[in-house]
Order: C-alpha cells, then sequence, then structure tokens
C-alpha cells in the first residue's frame, strides 16, 4: 500500500501512509512556518503558542486533553523549530477521530487565557534558564547565533524572557492564525489508518477554513563568519565549529548527508577515530548537518580539556580537508549502509513516517518512496563528496562557538586559520 497525498479545496493537504500489520497510528498535523518567521518583537512566540494551546483547546480543559487520550491508550506532543510547528497524537488503530477532533482542537480552537498565559510565561523562562544551565545546549545556542547574526534563524527558538512579556491573548491569536493558515497546514497519518476514514475527518475538522495566506516565508538564512565564546568554570569546553551548506532541496543533499556520516556520523567516522581513538582529545565528537528550505550549515561538536581545544579544533579542520580530497570506496560503502538503514528504520515508525510525509510535502509538494531514497544515496560517488567538501569550504567562511574556561576561547581562531593553510 502506497502512501498518498490530496489536496483540500482551501489549500490543507492529507497524507495518509497506510503501515499494514500495525495495531497502532500516528496522527502529525503540521503548520509549515516555526521561529524562522519571528520578527525581533514576536522571538519565541511561535514556541509560547505551541505551549498555550495545551492550557486548553475547544471545549476541554489541559487536564481534558491529556486525559481524553490517555484513557484510549494514546499520547499526544508537540515539536516547534525554525521551520515547522508540529502537534502529534500516538493512538491504538481506532484512535483516529479522536486524536483529529483534539488536533484540531489545539491548532484552531486554543482557549489562550490571559491568567494560563502569565503563568506559562514563567514557565518558558525556567524552560530559557535551564537552557542557559546546560552547557551542550547553550553552546548550539551560541554558535547558531554566531552563524546567523541578526537573523530569525540567529535567535534561540524559546525565544527571550523580555520578548514574550508583551505577548497576550490578543496578539496570540493573531499569530496562531498567521502560523497555522490553512496554505501551509498538512494533516498526516500513519500505521492503522484507512484513507477514506482519513479524508473524511480531515475535511470535517479543516475543510470548512476560508483559504488564507499566512506568515510569509522567512528570508534564506545567510551565513556569517563570527565566533562566540562564553568564560565559565566548567571541567570541560564545548566546542561547536560551523561552516556554510546549502539546503533540503539541493541536487547535492544526499551527498552532504554521506560527506557528514564520514566525518563524523558515527564510531568508525574519521573524526570519532583520529580525535577520540587515535589521539585521545574527545570523549564525545561528532558531526551533523541543519538543511532548511534554502541555505544550512555543517557543524562539528565536541567537548574537551581546555588545555587540548586548539588542538582538537586543527584536527578537525584536517580531517575536514582530507575528506574533501580523498574518499575512501570501502569508507563511502559503509556510510551508505549507515544512511540507509537510518532513513529505513525511521519508516518503520508511524510517527517518523507522518511526520516525514509532512516535511517532503511542505518541501516539494510530493512523497519519496524508500526506492527512490536508496537510489538517490546508491548514486552518490567520490566525485560527489569532493565537489560537496569544495562547495562547504568554497566561501571561506567558519563560525562557532567555545564555552568553558578561558583557555579553550581561541579554537574558532585555530579552526578556521587551519582550514585556510590548507
Amino acid at each position: 500500500m502506497t502512501p498518498s497525498i490530496h489536496h483540500l479545496a482551501n489549500g490543507v493537504r492529507v497524507i495518509c501512509d497506510p503501515m499494514p500489520g500495525l495495531e497502532t497510528l500516528a496522527l502529525s498535523v503540521v503548520a509549515g512556518r516555526g521561529a524562522a518567521s519571528e520578527d525581533v518583537a514576536r522571538s519565541g512566540w511561535s514556541h509560547l503558542l505551541e505551549h498555550m494551546v495545551f492550557k486548553g483547546a475547544g471545549k476541554r480543559s489541559a487536564r481534558e486533553i491529556v486525559e481524553a487520550i490517555e484513557s484510549r491508550g494514546g499520547s499526544v506532543n508537540a515539536a516547534t523549530g525554525y521551520e515547522r510547528t508540529s502537534f502529534q497524537v500516538r493512538a491504538l488503530a481506532d484512535g483516529l477521530p479522536l486524536g483529529m477532533e483534539i488536533l484540531a482542537d489545539l491548532v484552531l480552537r486554543p482557549t489562550l487565557d490571559a491568567d494560563d498565559l502569565a503563568k506559562e510565561k514563567g514557565v518558558v523562562a525556567q524552560e530559557i534558564a535551564e537552557a542557559a544551565d546546560t552547557p551542550d545546549d547553550l553552546v548550539f545556542d551560541l554558535a547558531q547565533g554566531a552563524a546567523f547574526a541578526g537573523q530569525s534563524y540567529g535567535r534561540p527558538i524559546l525565544g527571550e524572557v523580555r520578548s514574550l512579556k508583551p505577548a497576550d491573548s490578543r496578539s496570540l491569536e493573531a499569530w496562531r492564525a498567521a502560523l497555522y493558515a490553512p496554505d501551509r497546514l498538512i494533516v498526516s497519518a500513519a500505521g492503522a489508518v484507512r484513507e477514506e476514514e482519513l479524508l473524511a475527518l480531515a475535511q470535517a475538522a479543516f475543510g470548512h477554513l476560508p483559504a488564507a495566506t499566512g506568515a510569509p516565508a522567512p528570508l534564506a538564512p545567510v551565513f556569517h563568519a563570527g565566533a562566540a565564546t562564553k568564560t565559565r568554570r566548567l571541567e570541560q569546553a564545548h566546542l561547536v565549529l560551523l561552516t556554510p551548506a546549502f539546503g533540503a532541496g539541493d541536487d547535492d543533499y544526499f551527498a552532504l548527508r554521506l560527506f557528514v556520516e564520514m566525518l563524523g556520523g558515527g564510531m568508525s567516522s574519521r573524526l570519532f577515530q583520529e580525535a577520540r581513538e587515535t589521539l585521545g582529545l574527545a570523549y564525545a565528537i561528532d558531526a551533523w548537518s541543519d538543511t532548511y528550505a534554502e541555505g544550512g550549515l555543517l557543524g562539528i561538536y565536541a567537548g574537551c580539556a581546555a588545555a587540548d581545544a586548539d588542538t582538537l579544533a586543527r584536527v578537525c579542520a584536517r580531517e575536514l580537508l582530507g575528506l574533501t580530497s580523498k574518499v575512501g570506496v570501502a569508507e563511502l560503502a559503509r556510510a551508505k549502509a549507515q544512511l540507509k538503514a537510518h532513513l529505513f528504520m525511521s519508516r518503520e515508525q508511524p510517527l517518523s513516517r507522518a511526520e516525514t510525509g509532512a516535511g517532503q510535502a511542505l518541501l516539494f509538494d510530493r512523497l519519496y518512496s524508500a526506492a527512490e531514497l536508496a537510489q538517490a544515496i546508491d548514486s552518490v560517488g567520490p566525485a560527489d563528496i569532493a565537489r560537496v567538501g569544495a562547495r562547504l569550504l568554497a566561501p571561506g567562511l567558519t563560525a562557532g562557538a567555545v564555552l568553558g574556561p578561558k583557555s579553550a576561547s581561541g579554537a574558532i581562531g585555530a579552526f578556521e586559520a587551519a582550514l585556510k593553510a590548507g
């Protein structure tokens, strides 16, 4: 049974992805807007709104929402990102009607009570404080802010206490209407779902909305060179090293994913083997890529002794350069196997499939089969990896952050200098 995508008259899209043999389902209602659509004055409002809809929606109180779902064996959750906001229900096979009803209430009919809003601002303030107290959270926010300074992509998704303070029930409702407008709304279900039932429920829940265009697409992120350092009395220095990358729709997307896998994706990766196993410079080290609709970045994270920070940064630069110049056949084959395993294992989980389908619909207005993904991965050759490396390094830009003892503060400069030296 193949997944399908349908368009309601008002622009809402509905994805049905049956998985025969399952007794459970996942339902996601995904809005294709998030923190990147915020201006400075509304920084953090998308995340605050995500919190607030659970305080009461439709005819249910906060407690009644979770009790209704959990009494039927289900669970409900949500997440806010830079480019999307997602509301999710996991349920038994007969839980689709209730799941659709509750998610529609959360997205379309939140109470947004003023007293609840005042309390929830305090809760989010504690969440912001917790992130600031957690080194391996804070260092990523610092690095993101350095790479995308002055842009929505450079501001924390949680926002700041001062930017949340002006939000009231009326302004937050206006932001809800803009953020969750039909033109970027996806209803996606996977697992024990039937197409006829899903379409009927989606039409009843969302088809009545007038066609509307909501919050505008954010400006494409522009990567800037920059370094953020924060001195703290910690046992370790935390490093994030960044270079610019490209968007999810780029022809080199899968080559980039494989590049990252070989660089720092697992225990056989170059960074892990060299920095940890051979040199003993770090306990934790890995690489990743963030790909937005347009633009992105490649990142390396490591925790190390402050005295080793500069040396470790130079090792990271050396491995990045080395991967750009030479790729082993066995190494590439291993990375392909790992990436396919990750993608295919995620396809065995209903929630992952529902979320992935929504993401594909938002970016491409179509769904990709497992065979298409495997072919795209298998078609990448050593020359493609070299080209990706050259593209990453061509702008000559680096950014990042160092959090920890003052003696580690030169690591970003050491990384940049090592890359330029070649």
